[in-house]
């Protein structure tokens, strides 16, 4: 029987925040373990539990794949929270520390779900923002080598879209955000901008694309009104691993997906489907 459990593991964050997860695991009595496994990251002002993340991970564990979602600390979301509870967290939130936090769920798997993985068969899958933390961790050491697949949702290309807001962050040391689901007044603080301008090379996307062993499978929306469907050609044009652009015709940023989830969309159910496909081409 697939079975579901939570976990909660330390982050790599200054400011005390830990990391709270979701671990979905194959039935043992379909699928003997070990099996490989996949890591979901989730994009800015998203958490573990929005939309279409519970139903991705159901879908991967019941084609035999041990899946984890998790919040980033950054997030400021706790398990059930419907909103940003911890606005500190959310406000120093940086690039480096989703990578860093990225890294630390992908090292933590035998923790997370032990006896149930083997190693040598890892997925990533990242939406938006989420899908920038995969690239740059999948292209990272030691993971470089370890990442049997890649998957990314609506992924950006680039971080420099922050750098519009550069002049009004130094002078008022956060950007206020409004989170259009909820209505939330949130801020974004300088620490954000100073990770960009200090670790540029380590947060370069088009270098971490070009560095990438895995296959990688690049799922964008032709109709995304918040990373423009030019930005999967440019993340193709850069890879020099085995790759794929899987246009979403009409697809938005979410794939027509909402949150409560009110059930699959035709453009998400065709970005699902790619994704297992990959992963199970790949990975099983």
């Amino acid at each position: 029987m697939t079975e579901i459990q939570a976990f909660r593991i330390d982050s790599a964050s200054s400011f005390g925040g830990c990391l709270h997860g979701f671990v979905h695991m194959p039935d043992l009595e379909k699928f003997a373990a070990p099996r490989p496994a996949v890591v979901i990251c989730h994009g800015f002002k998203g958490f573990m539990e929005w939309g279409f993340f519970p139903p991705l991970a159901d879908l991967l564990c019941e084609r035999g794949f041990v899946t984890v979602r998790f919040n980033y600390s950054g997030s400021g979301m706790q398990p059930g929270d419907e909103l940003v509870t911890d606005l500190d967290a959310f406000r120093k939130n940086t690039f480096s520390l989703e990578l860093e936090e990225t890294q630390r769920i992908l090292g933590s798997l035998e923790q997370i779900a032990p006896s149930r993985v083997d190693p040598s068969r890892i997925g990533l899958l990242g939406h938006s923002r989420g899908g920038a933390a995969a690239i740059l961790a999948a292209a990272s050491e030691p993971w470089v080598d370890r990442i049997g697949a890649l998957v990314t949702w609506a992924a950006l290309c680039s971080f420099e879209r922050y750098a519009q807001y550069e002049e009004e962050w130094r002078r008022n040391g956060v950007i206020p955000t409004r989170n259009g689901r909820t209505g939330q007044e949130l801020e974004l603080g300088v620490e954000l901008l100073e990770d960009f301008r200090g670790n540029e090379a380590t947060l370069d996307l088009a270098a971490a694309s070009a560095r990438i062993q895995a296959p990688w499978s690049i799922v964008h929306g032709t109709d995304d009104e918040s990373v423009p469907f030019s930005e999967a050609h440019d993340l193709a044009g850069w890879a020099t691993s085995t790759h794929e652009v899987v246009a979403i015709k009409d697809g938005s940023h979410t794939f027509g997906a909402r949150h409560p989830f009110a059930g699959p969309t035709r453009e998400l159910v065709r970005a699902m489907n790619a994704t297992q496909l990959w992963f199970r081409r790949h990975l099983a």
